[in-house]
């Protein structure tokens, strides 16, 4: 039997593969909850940023700032990819530091 014959792709192209079913896989979250709105970021203020505690793995109950985007309250759980860098503060800030 000639392969090409029984195959209705294209001349030069691959033949299709059989598709075998797999599983998806995301990466592993770290829960941590929301303890309080810190304040509103963004051009249009889409950004909320939030102050929340981790309740699991390496860094279990330390209290970091994130920026969430999308409706979120206090007591909600989010679950972070990363949980060892903070967000940085809204307003700037003050440049120079204090003066006397």
């Amino acid at each position: 039997m000639n392969k090409k014959a029984d195959s209705k792709t294209a001349p030069g192209k691959p033949q299709e593969e059989e598709r075998m079913e797999s599983e998806i896989r995301f990466p592993e979250g770290i829960p941590s909850e929301v303890r309080e709105i810190v304040g509103r970021g963004g051009s249009r203020g889409e950004i909320t940023q939030v102050m929340c505690q981790i309740l699991d793995g390496r860094d279990k109950n330390k209290a970091i700032r994130r920026n969430v985007k999308g409706p979120v309250r206090p007591g909600d759980i989010l679950m972070l990819l990363e949980t060892e860098i903070d967000a940085q503060r809204l307003g700037g800030g003050k440049r120079g530091g204090k003066r006397k």
